[in-house]
């Protein structure tokens, strides 16, 4: 970046603003785009900049429904802020830019770079290059270039972090489009990998989600049938790191010998988030689902009989093509036998591209709705009542940042137990800071959290609370910047009232 072109600003440093849509993968992409930028010398815009940035940056989501129309929306909304401010630069990257390509620029010509899934480590160039040449440039890989963790990361938590160990999907599911955007799987060395935990370890990290598309499909890359669990084993061997969650992974490749490493590995964590997408033989064979029913329950006994504290969440679609009420009752059943702590569920909507789009018997809305009620009550009646089980018991909880809205009215704090749950706790005399341990008794319980009441039991500084103190010390002495939104790490809030993320594992 030249100095011309960094001066452009007021006080002489471009600034830049990251907008992310979509998965997890996403999400940590954002975090390798912000490192990329921030090592080109921009400095994240100041908070509440809402556009006003020196560059802006989509990183967009292909899955969601109406993704186009909310993009270009977004983008006839900075418009006028562009014209207005000469030197301005706007880029649009992720699944949806991948898919779309020419089309983003000959829909909005106020674009300055469009860049795919695939090489998201040139944004710096591309930017240079468009601000040089005056015009847009378009450049679409179709095949990875460089493995995201090997690009200059800004991450978003001192204590937590996402690790990819793969990108790409094998699977041809009929409702999901990321396969044919982010390309078949590609998995990195499993000693890259422990070298990168190792890393974050040394920063004061103390829990890490490893991450992929299809995450225990890892090894069929690499020839390695057995690769997650011996991943999975090692990473128990890494002194300092305290928790190890994955998402997420595929019923088709989750295997005894996974099971046998999450039960004997003290650091990963009792929790699992296997997506079943639905309980009927008939609508997961339209799916392309290489399970059915009764293997899908039969790794959610084994995981219970190996793991019997393990909370297990779920991703379901509502209203598939075809999908008759008997179907749907299949789904149910399977909800009642799995019982699971917490389920994202999805009404289906047609996806462009995907096979599914295409297909007879598409539902009707209205049809869709009344059984995504039913579902979203009957697992709203599980989530409350599993949660109940866990009053009375002693957990050691994770202090999280930004995790509990009421906190500040409440006057508590809010951690991670093990398994996931989110829990609220009374405030203790002692100071507390994300990445801390602090060991609670369980009092209430209500659907989506827990309650301690009574006093803090036992306060652990740690060292990923050190980190979170050295980084907000040194953040406060320099302007304040726009945050990506806090990774969270394992699964999102359940049952939301419109469906987010991609939902396609």
């Amino acid at each position: 970046m030249s100095s011309i072109d960094r001066s452009q600003s007021a006080g002489g440093t471009r600034t830049y603003e990251v907008r992310t849509y979509g998965c997890q993968m996403n999400v940590h992409d954002s975090e390798r785009l912000a490192g990329l930028l921030e090592d080109a010398g921009y400095v994240r815009a100041p908070e509440g900049s809402d556009g006003d940035a020196d560059v802006v940056v989509f990183n967009t989501c292909a899955v969601r429904e109406n993704a186009d129309n909310k993009l270009y929306g977004n983008l006839g909304h900075l418009a006028p802020k562009k014209a207005r401010r000469p030197g301005m630069q706007i880029a649009v990257g992720g699944c949806l830019a991948q898919k779309d390509r020419d089309t983003i620029v000959k829909r909005a010509p106020w674009v300055d770079v469009v860049f795919g899934t695939h090489n998201i480590g040139k944004l710096p160039v591309l930017l240079e290059r468009a601000r040089v040449q005056q015009e847009a440039q378009v450049e679409i890989a179709e095949s990875l270039e460089a493995f995201p963790s090997t690009l200059p990361t800004r991450r978003e938590s001192a204590y937590a972090a996402w690790v990819s160990i793969s990108v790409g999907c094998n699977n041809t599911c009929t409702f999901c489009i990321v396969p044919a955007l982010r390309g078949k799987e590609k998995d990195r060395r499993p000693g890259d990998i422990l070298a990168e935990i190792e890393a974050l370890v040394a920063e004061g990290v103390s829990e890490i989600t490893l991450l992929g598309q299809n995450v225990n499909a890892y090894g069929s890359d690499i020839g390695d049938r057995e690769a997650f669990s011996k991943l999975l084993r090692a990473c128990g061997k890494i002194e300092g790191l305290e928790r190890v969650r994955f998402t997420s992974p595929h019923p088709r490749d989750f295997t005894d010998d996974v099971i046998a490493a999450m039960a004997e590995t003290p650091n990963v964590m009792p929790q699992l988030h296997m997506p079943l997408q639905s309980g009927s033989d008939a609508i997961l064979k339209a799916m392309r689902r290489s399970y059915r029913q009764e293997r899908f329950l039969g790794i959610i006994e084994k995981v219970r009989a190996a793991i019997p504290h393990a909370a297990i969440s779920t991703d379901i679609i509502v209203g598939f093509p075809g999908e008759t009420e008997e179907d749907f009752q299949q789904t149910l059943h399977v909800v009642r036998e799995a019982r699971f702590a917490q389920a994202f569920t999805f009404q289906y909507s047609k996806r462009p591209g995907t096979p599914a789009a295409e297909m007879d018997n598409q539902i009707p809305k209205q049809v869709v709705q009344e059984r995504y009620e039913r579902l979203v009550a009957l697992q709203e009646e599980i989530s409350w009542e599993e949660n109940k089980k866990q009053v009375g018991r002693t957990l050691e909880l994770m202090v999280a940042e930004g995790e509990g809205r009421k906190d500040d009215t409440t006057q508590r704090l809010s951690g991670r137990a093990p398994d996931n749950r989110l829990v609220h706790f009374t405030k203790p005399e002692q100071q507390v800071r994300p990445g801390d341990m602090v060991t609670v008794e369980v009092t209430y319980a209500a659907p989506h959290h827990l309650l301690a009441e009574g006093p803090v039991l036992d306060v652990r500084r740690t060292r990923a609370g050190d980190a979170w103190e050295k980084r907000n010390t040194e953040q406060a002495a320099q302007p304040t910047g726009v945050m990506l939104g806090l990774p969270k790490v394992g699964v999102p809030e359940p049952l939301p009232a419109a469906a987010s993320g991609c939902g396609c594992d």
